[in-house]
């Protein structure tokens, strides 16, 4: 089994979220992973700065989501796990722009409502109601996939 530690940025600002387009063609979060002695905390501001090239500070931890993707539906074949970290973050400079040399194809400020339209990965919805129940203790609840929302 593979696993990735990863750091996602929830930034929603007048009933829109911030949504980022990647090569897959899925919208996401901006983030992605933590790279080695990385503290998540780091890699969520410097993740919003590599994908969208706005500047960010963190207002709040989320919460926590460890997911795993069963070989048969894992991009590689191998079973995934995924520890996400949600971070609530405020959009403080910068400007929108696609990803230099990644994989990201471009973000935009997306109405809240409009989100359950788009084919997203999984961790949108999954950030999106750690920002709207703040669950005391942080943990994630399950989150269907299939359909418009993919891993």
């Amino acid at each position: 089994m593979s696993f990735r530690l990863a750091a996602y940025a929830v930034c929603v600002q007048d009933g829109r979220v911030l949504l980022v387009h990647h090569s897959s063609g899925n919208w996401s979060l901006p983030g992605g992973k933590v790279e080695h002695a990385e503290d998540p905390f780091d890699a969520v501001i410097r993740e919003v700065a590599e994908e969208t090239g706005c500047e960010a500070v963190v207002e709040r931890l989320l919460g926590v989501d460890s997911r795993v993707i069963p070989a048969a539906v894992a991009r590689a074949g191998i079973a995934h796990q995924n520890v996400g970290v949600f971070y609530r973050v405020r959009i403080t400079g910068g400007r929108l722009r696609p990803e230099p040399n990644g994989e990201t194809t471009g973000s935009v400020w997306t109405p809240v409502p409009e989100v359950v339209r788009l084919r997203r990965s999984s961790l949108v919805d999954v950030g999106l109601a750690l920002a709207r129940t703040l669950p005391p203790t942080g943990h994630a609840a399950a989150v269907p996939v299939g359909g418009l929302v993919q891993h």
